[in-house]
C-alpha cells in the first residue's frame, strides 16, 4: 500500500484545519498544532513552506496567525504536497528521498522505479482535482464542527 508521507498529511490537516476553524480571521498556529495534534515547533517549517508557496498568509502580531492566501475552492491539495517537496527529512524519521539508497540492480532500475514513479505521479493528479473546499465540504458532511460553529462568547 502506497503511504501519503506523514509530513505531507500534517500539512494538508493544517490548512484545511484553517480553512474549516479560521473564516476571515488568522487562526494562531498553537490552537492548529493542538487540533492538529503536533508540536507547534514542528509545524514551524511546514507552515513557513505553505506561505512561500502562496498557499497561506502569515499575519503578525498578538491577533496574528495564519490563513489562506486565496479561496478554499482556488487552493488544489496538491499544491499543499508540492509545497513541501522542496523541506528536509520527511517529518516522520524517515531518510528523505534524496539520500536514500542508489538503485542497486537492473530490476530496481528498469522495473520498480518506474512503477513507484507512476504510482506518485497518479496520486499526485489525484491530488491536483481537489481542493480545499472539497475537503471542508466532506468535513461538514462527516459531522466536523468548526470552532467558529460552536455558542458565541460575549464574555468581557
Amino acid at each position: 500500500m502506497i503511504r501519503i508521507p506523514q509530513r505531507h498529511r500534517i500539512a494538508m490537516e493544517a490548512v484545511l484545519d484553517i480553512a474549516f476553524h479560521g473564516g476571515a480571521a488568522p487562526v494562531r498556529g498553537a490552537e492548529v498544532a493542538d487540533r492538529v495534534g503536533v508540536p507547534r515547533r514542528s509545524l514551524e517549517n511546514t507552515f513557513q513552506a505553505l506561505v512561500r508557496a502562496g498557499v497561506l498568509v502569515a499575519q503578525r502580531g498578538p491577533r496574528g496567525g495564519y490563513r489562506l492566501a486565496r479561496e478554499r475552492r482556488r487552493i488544489g491539495v496538491g499544491e499543499i504536497v508540492q509545497a513541501l517537496d522542496g523541506l528536509d527529512g520527511d517529518g516522520d524519521g524517515a531518510v528523505p528521498e534524496a539520500a536514500g539508497p542508489a538503485l542497486s540492480s537492473d530490476l530496481e532500475r528498469a522495473v520498480i522505479a518506474p512503477l513507484a514513479e507512476a504510482a506518485e505521479r497518479a496520486l499526485q493528479a489525484h491530488l491536483d482535482t481537489l481542493t480545499v473546499e472539497d475537503l471542508c465540504r466532506r468535513a461538514r458532511e462527516s459531522g466536523v464542527r468548526a470552532v467558529r460553529d460552536g455558542p458565541a462568547d460575549f464574555a468581557i
